[in-house]
Parts: structure tokens; sequence; C-alpha cells
């Protein structure tokens, strides 16, 4: 019990309804760890100690008169800087927002706290969540736990380092080329990308837009499955919201699975450190008894309708703003170039993604891949701009072996793959076929267990 704030949101949940600690006990641990640890990453930027204190007092208040708790009672959990919260600094790491107060949750938000979750603060993100690099002129840069001269990935880098650290138990995250993913990885936590509608985003402006869908981030898979039931459901302001109810898949291993198996998506270039990681993989599936086949991977068309959807989105999102960062600016710039050819193109080159790779899960149940195309990168760089020799063209182009699955509509979970010889983690890509998150997250499960990577803890 001398180190709650490393337990799992499972085995929280589990103590504090029965009452063997309480939900006072807990977050007090929480906060401590992050009075020590905090200073030195940069992960949490608004504190809500007084909001999460009276929030933990009411659920010991709640278990003591016999209450109907929920699944995730007095479990501390911090919300990604993009997600409104009622009476709580949301600024969207921009200075245009710095004071921002909202006045409402999001769903996500709200449904966290139905579930008994108790709000300790606010994640860090890029300005509006822009780019696979936590800073932002508002706090500064987030730094990797495991080692403090390196990035901690993005945008949701606030959100995976805190939990790296064991200062909140859960976090929520979004991710539109990989922000879920790509933090996940660098951070040695699990990250789920859902299926673009399990977990909904009513919004006023962009309804229809797939692209970018809220998630779970967690130390285990186990506790991404429980927070994941818990934001999950059918919400009628969202079009595209899925109205089945998530159940997870029972824990019967990976025996029998046809895994396919992409060391470089198709193609990419992938730092020979990372490649060496993700290379463990298969062998740790066939071990469990899949059977795992390379595959030389099609996905032609996603990078143009990735880049397309996504400068429209920003035009649309921030156009009418000024004053934006670099990042923001140049993806709005973007934007205001795309034509109504282009997006008939994109949508066109995406409808024949969908189908060829629809044709390629009636052959596969799985499939796995590296999350980022590089580890950890020195967090005064804005952005890694070459590969193996490749120079890249702008800031996108290191993120693609993320944001190309992002088009597929299919859910994507980054979990522990191993570590660099300089000890940087390392994490590898589950992807599986649309709507089919609970199968992806039983996969991930199943090699969590067998490799024990996602147990290292950073040594601050």
């Amino acid at each position: 019990m001398s180190e709650l704030h490393y337990l799992t949101a499972t085995e929280l949940a589990r103590l504090i309804k029965t009452r063997q600690v309480s939900a006072v006990e807990v977050l007090r641990a929480h906060l401590d760890r992050i009075d020590k640890v905090n200073p030195a990453v940069n992960a949490v930027v608004t504190l809500a100690a007084g909001h999460a204190l009276e929030a933990a007092e009411a659920a010991d208040r709640a278990l003591a008169a016999g209450e109907p708790t929920g699944p995730l009672h007095g479990v501390p959990v911090a919300h990604k800087d993009l997600h409104d919260t009622a009476g709580i600094r949301t600024t969207y790491g921009s200075p245009l927002f710095a004071e921002h107060v909202p006045e409402q949750d999001d769903l996500m938000v709200r449904r966290l706290r139905a579930a008994g979750a108790i709000t300790v603060g606010k994640t860090n993100t890029p300005e509006f969540g822009t780019g696979s690099h936590t800073v932002n002129e508002v706090f500064g840069a987030t730094r990797n736990p495991y080692d403090l001269s390196k990035s901690a990935g993005g945008s949701s880098g606030g959100a995976a380092v805190a939990l790296a650290t064991g200062m909140v138990a859960l976090a929520d995250g979004s991710d539109m080329g990989g922000s879920l993913r790509n933090p996940a990885s660098f951070c040695n936590v699990v990250g789920l990308r859902p299926t673009p509608g399990r977990v909904p985003a009513p919004s006023d402006t962009a309804a229809w837009y797939t692209l970018s869908v809220p998630g779970p981030m967690a130390r285990t898979v186990e506790d991404v499955t429980l927070m994941l039931g818990a934001v999950a459901g059918f919400d009628r302001r969202s079009p595209y919201a899925i109205k089945e109810v998530f159940a997870p898949e029972p824990e019967q291993g990976v025996a029998g699975l046809r895994v396919a198996w992409s060391p470089d998506l198709g193609g990419l270039p992938v730092d020979p450190r990372t490649a060496a990681v993700t290379a463990t993989a298969p062998a740790v599936f066939e071990g469990l008894g899949a059977r795992v086949e390379q595959v030389e991977l099609d996905l032609e068309g996603a990078d143009d309708a990735f880049r397309t959807y996504r400068a429209w989105f920003y035009l649309l999102a921030h156009g009418d703003k000024s004053g934006l960062g670099p990042n923001t600016a140049w993806n709005v710039e973007q934007g205001r170039k795309v034509t109504g050819a282009d997006l008939a193109g994109a949508e066109i080159a995406r409808s024949r993604l969908y189908q060829r790779m629809a044709a390629f899960f009636d052959t596969y149940d799985v499939l796995i891949a590296p999350v980022s195309q590089v580890p950890p990168f020195p967090v005064e760089h804005p952005h890694v701009s070459e590969i193996n020799g490749h120079k890249l063209p702008d800031y996108l182009s290191w993120m693609r072996s993320a944001y190309w699955v992002s088009v597929l509509h299919a859910p994507a979970a980054s979990v522990p793959a191993g570590f660099t010889p300089e000890g940087l983690p390392v994490g590898v890509q589950i992807i599986g076929r649309p709507f089919e998150d609970a199968r992806v997250l039983r996969v991930a499960r199943a090699f969590e267990l067998a490799t024990g990577h996602g147990r290292r803890r950073p040594a601050l």
C-alpha cells in the first residue's frame, strides 16, 4: 500500500469499493506524487486539488451510505487540456485561451465523472493538439520521464507522462494523427485509438469529421478496457455514434489468430532502433500460438487523404483565429489551398483504401506494425526532420506510421514493446477491423502479459 500511485485503476477501484482504502487516501497519494515529480516533467499543467478533494470526500460518503457506485469510483483521472472541464481552466495549449474556464464538461469528462472517477487536473498538449510533440507557448514542453532530454510525444503527451510517472491512474486523450498512440509508445504506456463513434465527440462545427477521436490511456490494457467501458456508448448528438454496447472479449489469448506483420507499413523509413524493438513482436505472437505472416502492405492514398481532410478541418476549426502558433497556422494555410477537386480525390482515395483493407482483414484478424518511425527525440527539436538519411519535407511527415492508420476507420492500440539500447521506450501498434475494438484489446492484453515491458518504471 506504500505505492498507491502505481497501483492499476482496476486494483484501486476494487480496494476503494471494498473500503480497504479510502478515495481520499488514494487521491492524496497521487497529489503527493504530482508534487514530487511534475516539476521535472511538466505533464499536469492545471491542478484541481481542491475540486478533487471535495469529490473524493463525497465518494467516501457515498460508499459509507451504501449508495450505488460506478466502475471508476474514487479513481484519479486527468483530462487532456483540449477537453472542456466545467470550472477548471482549459487552454487548448493556446495563448488565445490561457485563462479560459468552461461552463460545461465535454461528453467524455462527463461520462468519466458519472463512472465515479475523480478529476485531478489537466494534462499538457501542443496548441489545439497540433503535432506529436507536446510543447506550447502557455506551459512549455513536457519531458519524457525515461530521459528528461527527450520528447514525450503528443499530442496527448502530458497524459502519457502523468500515467508513466504514477501521477494518475487513468487519463483521457484524443487522436487525429496518432495523438493517443505516439505518446503511449514514447512513454511506455497503453493508448487506444477507438473506432470512430465508439466514444462520441459531439460537435457544432464538424459533426461528421471522423479522423479525430477521443479515447483512453492507462498503464495497462486491462485499465484501458475498463475506461473504454465507462466512456463508450451511443449519443444521438453524434451522427456516427455506435449504438452497439462495448463488451470486452474474454482473456483467451491469441492462439489460432491470423496476425499480419508489417515492419514499415508499406515502405516508410524506420529508425533502426525502433525497427529492432518492434521486430521482436512477431515471435511473441508465434509463441502464443498465433499464425504470423509478414505482409507487403498497400496503403496507397492514405497520405493524400489524411492531409487533405486534416487541412480542411484546420481551416474549418481555426480559420477565423489570429495569433496562432506556427504549426496551427501552417495547417490553416494548407486548408486555404484545398479545392473541391482535392476533397473529391481524398474521398475516392479513402474509399478505395477502405475496401482494400476490408479485403485484407478477410484474411487477417489483426495487423501489427511500429507505432512511430523513431524513438523519442530531443525535446528542444520542434519535430523530426530526417529518418535514416531521408529528409522529411515538413513536420507532419515523421508521423505517417500513425496517421496512415487514422484513415482506415479502424481501432488501433499502442502497447509497450521494449526499449532501445539507450533505455527509450518503443511501442507496437495493434490494428484491427473497424468496430472490433474488443478484439484489438484482447490481442494487446495477451502481448502485454507475455512481455511485461509495461511494468518497467522511469527512474525519476
